[in-house]
């Protein structure tokens, strides 16, 4: 893997999103591409009577916002400066703006295999993208995205589960899988979730067939469930396994199949999964 983006905010699930780009990372290969996107402070300009605060545009307030951006580029070349005594081949990205803003121009200057960000619950990276925005990032960038939940602490990738619902061809997809599944010596299951809630259009031996005709398939590591809810039965089979990576793929859908027919379970996963979830994005 040529290079991987790490969207930080300095938060705890930053550590977190660092600990799972380097499991990936190949040291003499990959090179790590650590962006903060800088938010400048804004005063609240609704004060209290009697409450004082710095003029805005006064010395205090300039030098209160840049002694504050200063300290933040200095983190960032810290964590930069940290991996490469590690001995990664890291780069700081500064940005000034919105987190989806920052991570798009750098989708687009760098070019990167892959995204890494992390996901908390008390503003981080992708609680800060508010409504739909909060998922655009993990479903819409042209490479793979990894996000990383507050609830793991990624010290391995080894037991890793791909949910599908064999609905359509995904060689391409299960290529690069096993290929990241060769890479980090890892297990890999095929997981599918029956439920009712589901519609089941296509018949699955049809594209179990094409698959073990494209890849060496074991016996017992094409799973088939049943459960009420699919999120419910994919995260309660990542429990039973003690996965520690989910893999997903997602796909541009019509409206019909948006709206009606087909909802997307990969959207609900990236805000609500507690196991790292590694979404593909199919063409």
């Amino acid at each position: 893997m040529r290079s991987i983006l790490i969207a930080i905010d300095f938060s705890e699930n930053a550590e977190r999103a660092l600990a799972a780009a380097k499991l990936i990372a190949e040291k003499d290969v990959t090179e790590l591409l650590i962006l903060h996107a800088y938010q400048p402070y804004i005063a609240d300009v609704n004060v209290a009577p009697g409450n004082v605060m710095p003029g805005v545009g006064g010395a205090d307030f300039l030098t209160m916002t840049t002694e504050l951006e200063d300290e933040f580029h200095k983190r960032l070349d810290e964590y930069a400066a940290e991996l490469v005594a590690q001995g990664y081949n890291a780069k700081a990205l500064w940005a000034v703006g919105s987190v989806q803003s920052a991570i798009e121009e750098a989708i687009n200057d760098h070019v990167p295999d892959m995204i890494v960000i992390g996901r908390t619950g008390s503003g981080g990276f992708l609680d800060k993208l508010i409504g739909s925005s909060a998922t655009h990032i993990a479903l819409n960038s042209p490479c793979p995205v990894l996000v990383v939940p507050p609830q793991t602490e990624p010290t391995k990738f080894k037991k890793v589960v791909y949910a599908t619902q064999f609905e359509y061809e995904e060689n391409n997809i299960l290529r690069e899988v096993f290929v990241l599944m060769n890479h980090l010596g890892a297990d890999l299951t095929l997981l599918k979730i029956n439920s009712d809630t589901q519609p089941d259009i296509q018949p699955d031996n049809q594209y179990i067939a094409d698959i073990k005709s494209h890849f060496t398939i074991r016996e017992g590591q094409i799973v088939i469930r049943e459960a009420k809810h699919v999120l419910d039965g994919i995260e309660g089979y990542c429990d039973e396994v003690a996965a520690d990576l989910l893999i997903m793929s997602t796909r541009e859908r019509s409206f019909i199949e948006e709206y009606l027919i087909n909802p997307s379970i990969t959207r609900k996963l990236v805000v609500d999964t507690h196991v790292p979830l590694l979404v593909f994005h199919l063409k």
